[in-house]
């Protein structure tokens, strides 16, 4: 399973299988229905690939070119990426973030990325705005201009974007810059495709030109439509506005570097500041994305570490407790690809214990075949996750782009599946033999530089002399220099008729134990999701005893009294389901996602999991061990810290005052007593809902749930009801140092309403207008006009008793102070400066557009069910609340703006290396407390802190 954030607050899956277990589990061989394409060549090379789905009110438009990372300039790593960014700052007839004007003022959005072999550039929006899409992509395309006041601007945009994912992240170097040096000795695959701060200074506008004239042109793209249009209409349109882009005579620039065969094992140290716990990685040489041979590393992916039934999991994890994560990713690429292994070790672990565990169960692949249970469980997960990527258009768009550039054509979208259900435990131990060689691993070793050995320089170098990029042509200008004047431009299309949502109706039933059950279709797809929440949470943890309802939900999924852990997560992961559990504030939650045609398998293990929890001591005491190093590793994010900081501040000794996942000291604390005591208080069916969404209609949803939950009871006595939520002291500013960190967090967090307040709808408007988007003012303030950040939002956490607004942005150290002006500066103009009504009007349309694009897929509709009935709000709520944003008036919006926050009151947050920021602080602020980051004690009302002036 490919890597991801680590230890992020989603989740966790249910623990554990044997080897042995495994292979007596019934596994259920399922399909994907395939995607129905239709491609089409332009005279001048582009190619168009259509799907039509007139079931969805919006849709996608995707332009992918064949130019990545490995197209760097020499000595300008990072140079596709940053040519990313500049595609959306101007052309002929588009001024500066106008594709922004044309999709989240509409209700869309737009983002893109940059691999390491293609960069692609995506768009969802309503389905009559398509035409102007279309115009503008093609503007782009045939007529970007970059002035060198938007380049500079946006060079540091990313800059801050390094910081943030790579510098300031414990492990951001390791993954984004080692392992791809490491990997390759030749190939510019071995340059990160964020780059270095050092190229992307030596960048030049020149280079831009050059960049564009050299690879974005129509016989270099791809362009993708994938949802509601009139097939004939969207041709026209695409010769209209493509069809007369000029195809360059001169070829294409091809990266023809070949990697030489590695000769033999290597052990590199690498080491990086705040490093919370090593980790290991080791990776080998793969084959291409398009060998005959990626479906069965697939497979070999699925069963080392997909779920927690998986190989490594089980080994590392779950049986020897050496590691806290464990990972395996088969990063198969356009030329060549690596196959990664690897893990996060547990605390007092070692990075050499990781490795020769990883050796280990590396072995075991190549010296017997895997069983006929794993082969399907495995499949299934893979289909399952194909499944999901295709309800939405922009999953749809993604599978399509990834095929053509990576995988060698289109029809890889069908035949990828095909090529995984072929697949035989006899070829995954002979991949594994042929690619997972032991003596050509490279392995690294990853540590704190606290533990390098005096004198010791770094064992890799970004960017060496052996990389073979290709070098530009001469310089061929850009069509035009500067945009045009205003009333020179051409005007992108009017819109057509309005193509209306049709939003799924949810049904509800109350059994005769109080269990609410609603059910709501969402999809043809064959997949469901069932999530059973309980209205109560964090907020009833016990004085002393932060985390224990996180504790006591995540330990549901960890035994019950006639199921192990083992037999838990075999039956669900083997029908390609999975379990996740998690608690916040007001509620806790246990859901599944599940096949529809296994879901009568898989939710009687549900509700097992519910109801009959062993709540086993063992269990409990891996599952803190499990916390306590993920808390060691948050503890070390700036952005992580400034959230568990900013919860005390704001509400103090409140119910909602002390961090939901708990402290290092309460979850040390916690004893099976307690969590038999809190499973007795929260987990009854009268304050329970069960909302059943996807491919699921009511009358079978319901018929399931009562056979499933009908006879659960309830306890004797009243259901428990947490504690009133006071005020705090406010308007602190704290610092938490945190030495050596790439950057710094600032956050201003402050109390704001609760969730069922009548004026909630235009206070999230006023949330709307602050933060709520890329084009809102936090943003606009600190990215666009600054380049200050990779970017700023706010957001209110909609509680029961009261809301916690949060502002925040990640920076530079040295531009903290700048920001933290910046933030508040804009939090107060939000009652002198009202939204205009083109401004109001413009938010409201992203935050109604976000709300529609969630509630069309299974999981999506599920949380906003799932919420609303905790804070007994009707569920026929969804189908309103699009109406009630859009009837919001800008005299409402400005008085619910002060209801928002009172920036009088607001709590300042900065977690960054204090040296580079705290004289400028104090000079802003006059009193600012410091604690040291390692010293922070989220138990205390002060956290720890003392004050300086």
């Amino acid at each position: 399973m490919t890597r991801l954030a680590l230890f992020a607050s989603a989740l966790i899956l249910s623990l554990g299988v044997t080897g042995s277990a495994m292979a007596q589990a019934p596994a259920t061989a399922i399909t994907a229905p395939p995607v129905d394409y239709h491609v089409r060549v332009l005279a001048n090379g582009l190619t168009l690939y259509t799907v039509r789905d007139t079931s969805t009110p919006n849709v996608t438009v995707q332009v992918w070119y064949g130019v990545g990372a490995k197209n760097d300039p020499p000595g300008r790593s990072g140079f596709a990426h940053l040519f990313e960014h500049l595609m959306f700052k101007g052309a002929r007839d588009m001024p500066p973030e106008y594709m922004d004007r044309l999709t989240e003022d509409v209700g869309g959005f737009n983002n893109a990325s940059t691999g390491d072999d293609t960069t692609e550039y995506h768009e969802v929006i309503p389905a009559n705005h398509l035409q102007r899409l279309l115009w503008a992509e093609a503007e782009r395309l045939c007529c970007l201009v970059v002035d060198q006041a938007n380049f500079e601007s946006e060079r540091k945009v990313v800059e801050e974007e390094l910081r943030q994912r790579v510098l300031a992240d414990p492990y951001g170097r390791l993954f984004s810059l080692d392992v791809p040096e490491a990997s390759w000795s030749v190939h510019p695959y071995h340059r990160p495709p964020i780059g270095s701060i050092a190229d992307l200074d030596s960048s030049t506008l020149a280079d831009v030109r050059a960049f564009h004239a050299t690879y974005y042109r129509p016989d270099n793209a791809h362009l993708i439509v994938v949802g509601n249009f009139d097939p004939k209409q969207l041709d026209a349109w695409v010769d209209r506005y493509f069809g007369q882009i000029t195809r360059p005579l001169q070829p294409i620039p091809r990266v023809t570097a070949v990697e030489p065969p590695r000769t033999g094992p290597q052990a590199i140290n690498v080491y990086g500041p705040n490093v919370p716990l090593p980790a290991v990685v080791m990776t080998y040489a793969a084959p291409d994305a398009a060998s005959p041979d990626a479906a069965a590393l697939k497979v070999l992916d699925g069963v080392l570490t997909t779920g927690k039934s998986s190989r490594l999991y089980q080994e590392l994890v779950y049986r020897q407790q050496i590691a806290t994560q464990v990972f395996s990713n088969p990063d198969l690429r356009q030329q060549l690809g690596v196959f990664e292994v690897g893990a996060i070790m547990a605390a007092g672990k070692s990075a050499a214990e990781g490795e020769t565990a990883l050796r280990a169960e590396v072995a075991k692949l190549q010296s017997a075949p895997i069983s006929g249970a794993e082969l399907a469980s495995a499949k299934n997960q893979l289909i399952s996750q194909v499944l999901h990527g295709r309800e939405t258009v922009e999953g749809r768009g993604n599978e399509i782009g990834q095929a053509i550039v990576i995988e060698g054509g289109v029809a890889k979208v069908n035949s990828d599946v095909a090529d995984i259900e072929t697949v035989t435990p006899a070829d995954v131990e002979r991949v594994a033999r042929k690619y997972l060689a032991d003596d050509r691993r490279i392995a690294l070793i990853y540590r704190a530089d606290t533990d390098r050995p005096a004198g010791q320089p770094d064992a890799l170098v970004q960017d060496t002399p052996q990389v073979q990029a290709t070098r530009l042509p001469p310089i061929t200008a850009l069509a035009e220099t500067e945009i045009l004047p205003e009333g020179q431009r051409a005007q992108p299309p009017a819109p057509a008729a309005e193509v209306a949502a049709v939003l799924p109706v949810p049904m509800e039933r109350t059994l005769k134990n109080g269990l609410r059950v609603i059910v709501a279709k969402t999809s043809d797809l064959p997949i469901v999701t069932a999530e059973l929440t309980i209205k109560n949470g964090a907020a009833l943890d016990p004085h002393g005893l932060a985390g224990l309802s996180g504790v006591t939900t995540d330990l549901l999924p960890q035994g019950t009294t006639t199921r192990s852990a083992t037999q838990i997560a075999t039956e669900v992961e083997s029908l390609g389901g999975s379990l996740t559990s998690g608690s916040g504030y007001d509620s806790s939650a246990i859901a599944l996602s599940s096949l529809s045609a296994t879901l009568p398998r898989a939710l009687p293990v549900l509700a097992d999991v519910v109801r009959h929890p062993a709540l086993a001591q063992d269990e409990l005491d891996r599952l803190r061990q499990q916390k306590l190093d993920g808390l060691t590793v948050s503890m070390q994010e700036p952005g992580a810290l400034a959230g568990m900081a900013a919860s005390r501040l704001v509400f103090g000794e409140g119910p909602y005052g002390h961090p939901a996942d708990g402290s290092p000291a309460s979850l040390g604390r916690i004893t099976r007593a307690d969590v038999t005591a809190q499973y007795a208080r929260l987990y009854r069916p009268d304050q329970a809902v069960l909302v059943l969404t996807g491919d699921i209609d009511p009358a079978t949803g319901f018929a399931m749930a009562e056979q499933a939950f009908g006879d659960w009871t309830n306890p004797v006595g009243p259901a428990p009801e947490a504690a009133a939520q006071p005020a705090a002291p406010g308007h602190r500013v704290l610092v938490v140092d945190l030495p050596g960190t790439g950057q710094a967090a600032v956050l201003v967090a402050g109390r704001s309403i609760p969730r069922h307040d009548p004026d909630f709808d235009a206070v999230e408007v006023a949330n709307g207008v602050l933060g709520g988007g890329y084009s809102a003012r936090l943003n606009e303030e600190v990215r666009v006009k600054r380049g200050l950040s990779y970017g700023s939002s706010s957001e209110i956490a909609a509680r029961r008793e009261a809301g916690l607004f949060e502002a925040s942005a990640q920076t530079k150290n040295e531009s903290a102070d700048d920001v933290a002006g910046l933030l508040l500066a804009e939090i107060g103009k939000l009652d002198t400066a009202p939204a205009s009504a083109a401004e109001l009007d413009a938010r409201k349309s992203t935050l109604t557009g976000e709300f529609g694009r969630s509630a069309a897929t299974g999981d999506g509709m599920s949380r906003l069910l799932a919420q609303d009935a905790v804070e007994s709000i009707d569920p026929q709520d969804v189908d309103h609340y699009i109406a009630r944003t859009e009837a919001v008036t800008p005299a409402q919006e400005q008085a619910a703006a002060l209801r928002l926050v009172d920036p009088a009151q607001a709590d300042v947050v900065v977690v960054g290396d204090a040296k580079a920021f705290l004289p400028a602080l104090k000079k802003r602020f006059g009193t600012v407390d410091v604690v040291e980051a390692d010293k922070l004690d989220l138990d205390a009302q002060n956290l720890g802190a003392s004050g300086q002036n």
